[in-house]
């Protein structure tokens, strides 16, 4: 009998613990109210000069910019909209391209060789007078790297990072962001490969990856200069512009 009691007061009405028993009521004329139609209340009639613009999807390029690039921005160089040379360029393409083969016979990589024309032969761009891009004009000469540069600055942070590992064991965040740098320099490899970029046996190993050959020490302290050259330049603006 107790038992059945306690079940019956448990299916019975439930209070509203704000409403008390008239929360049922209030939900159902509030439903009733609903499906009659709209209220007898006009909506109010906006200006036609008031306009509110649609919401925009971000492209999935944007969205996959913070996960694949190096900083947390958007915010990038932008070429000219002229693709042609100023008339103040007076180099010819010939020497332009003499001067790219000089440099990569001293070990610059490309776009090192791309900085110093830039701030010591005032060549604003190299593919607007010679019609190709440094790492082709190269190609053409058979003074390409056997690496590309992105791969190789990869494999070069990840032998800096093991060595450094190397003298401290337990350095955890080094350790999580040597997966990460690693597993890139994976997928880039891979897409290499589908490219013919780098030959298909290809294979990053850690044992083996400081034995890589990449620019030559000639070439890094040329590259060494043109970056301090640009370093100088850029303070000497900020304090004209201070």
């Amino acid at each position: 009998m107790l038992a059945t009691a306690k079940r019956k007061k448990a299916t019975g009405p439930v209070t509203h613990w704000l409403w008390g028993s008239s929360a049922p009521k209030r939900e159902e004329a509030h439903q009733a109210k609903s499906s009659t139609g709209p209220s007898s209340q006009a909506s109010p009639v906006l200006p036609a000069s008031w306009s509110f613009p649609d919401k925009q999807e971000t492209p999935p390029s944007r969205i996959c910019l913070s996960l694949y690039g190096n900083g947390k921005g958007m915010s990038s160089s932008a070429l000219p909209y002229r693709r042609s040379a100023p008339a103040w360029a007076k180099t010819t393409p010939e020497e332009v391209k003499d001067m790219i083969n000089k440099l990569a016979r001293k070990g610059m990589p490309p776009s090192a060789i791309g900085v110093l024309l830039r701030d010591q032969h005032a060549i604003p761009g190299v593919t607007a007078i010679t019609g190709s891009k440094i790492l082709r004009i190269l190609k053409g000469s058979g003074l390409a790297p056997e690496i590309p540069e992105d791969l190789y600055s990869l494999i070069k942070k990840a032998v800096s990072m093991r060595k450094h590992l190397e003298r401290f064991r337990r350095d955890r965040d080094a350790k999580f962001r040597l997966i990460l740098i690693e597993s890139r320099i994976h997928r880039l490899a891979r897409y290499y490969k589908t490219t013919r970029q780098v030959p298909p046996t290809f294979k990053y190993e850690s044992a083996t990856a400081s034995d890589m050959k990449g620019p030559t020490e000639a070439g890094k302290l040329l590259a060494k200069i043109a970056l301090e050259s640009w370093t100088n330049r850029s303070l000497q603006h900020d304090n004209c512009l201070a």
